[in-house]
C-alpha cells in the first residue's frame, strides 16, 4: 500500500539504477551495543551507497567503535565534541553526504536495511521527492509495544497532518528519504528530535511529492535504551505548531 500526497510541483525526473547514489546518514548517541551490527546490516544492503555516521558526544565505547569502521570503505565519521541532539547530528550528515538520494537510519536496530529497496522505488521511478517510511503500514513484522505510545504517535501525526495538510500515516519514523535536492533545501533549524515535525513542515511547504511505503519495526523499550521520552513529545508538539508558520 502506498500513499501520495499530490501537490504542485512536476514529476521528478527518475533517477536509472546505475546512477543512483545513495547516501546512509545515521546519528550515533551512546550505540555501542548496536552500532557495529547496524553498520554491518546497512553494508550488507545490496544498494550501492555510502554511510556517514555523525557522533553525537557519545561517551559510551561509541567513538571507538567508530574510529574502527572510519577505514572501512564508503564510511565515513563525523563528529560533535559534545551532545547536540538529532537535528544538529542530521545537518552535519547532510552536508558531508555526497549521493543524490538521502536517507536517515538509526543505529539502533529498530529499523531494518532490507527496506530499503522499497523505500527508494518511488524515489528512484521519479515518482516522488520524499518518501516516509511507516510503521503502521506493516510490511513483515512490527514488535507491539505500549498503547500509550502508539497513541502518542498517532497524535502527533494527526496535529501534523491538521497543520500541514498532508495524510500522513507515520510523521515521526526515522526512515526518511530525499532527492539531494530537497535535502540541500531543508535549511534545518531544530536540535534534538522535534527536527521530525520540521521536516515534515518544510517539505510540506515546498510542495514535494511525498509517498509512504510500510516498512518492518523491532522498536526497543526505555529498558533496552530507548531514548525519547514524554518530554519530547510536548517539545514535538510545538515544533509543529511552531514551523507551520516560522522557518
Amino acid at each position: 500500500m502506498e500513499r501520495l500526497h499530490r501537490g504542485r510541483r512536476p514529476l521528478s525526473t527518475p533517477i536509472p539504477e546505475e546512477d543512483l547514489r545513495l547516501s546512509v546518514v545515521i546519528p550515533v548517541f551512546n550505540e555501542e551495543a548496536t552500532l557495529e551490527d547496524c553498520v554491518a546490516r546497512v553494508l550488507a544492503e545490496d544498494t550501492p551507497k555510502e554511510i556517514i555516521l555523525v557522533d553525537d558526544g557519545s561517551t559510551d565505547r561509541s567513538p571507538e567503535i567508530l574510529r574502527e569502521l572510519e577505514g572501512r570503505d564508503g564510511v565515513k565519521v563525523v563528529r560533535h565534541d559534545r551532545n547536540l541532539g538529532k537535528g544538529s547530528a542530521l545537518r552535519s550528515g547532510f552536508a558531508a553526504a555526497s549521493g543524490n538520494v538521502v536517507l536517515i537510519q538509526d543505529a539502533d536496530l529498530e529499523y531494518d536495511p532490507e527496506d530499503y529497496p522499497a523505500l527508494l522505488k518511488p524515489i528512484v521511478q521519479g515518482k516522488a521527492d520524499v518518501v516516509y517510511g511507516s510503521r503502521f503500514l506493516v510490511r513483515e513484522y512490527a514488535r507491539v509495544h505500549l498503547y500509550t505510545h502508539y497513541l502518542g504517535n498517532r497524535f502527533l501525526t494527526f496535529l501534523s497532518n491538521l497543520v500541514t495538510g498532508l495524510n500522513l500515516t507515520d510523521m515521526e519514523t526515522c526512515y526518511k528519504v530525499f532527492r539531494r535536492d530537497v535535502v540541500d533545501r531543508l535549511s534545518l533549524k531544530s536540535r534534538r528530535f522535534d527536527v521530525e515535525p520540521e521536516i515534515t513542515a518544510k517539505v510540506a511547504r515546498m510542495r514535494c511529492r511525498i509517498y509512504e511505503v510500510p516498512i518492518s519495526y523491532a522498536g526497543r523499550d526505555f529498558s533496552e535504551g530507548k531514548k525519547i521520552s514524554w518530554k519530547d513529545g510536548l517539545v514535538a508538539i510545538w515544533a509543529i505548531l511552531k514551523f507551520r508558520f516560522t522557518d
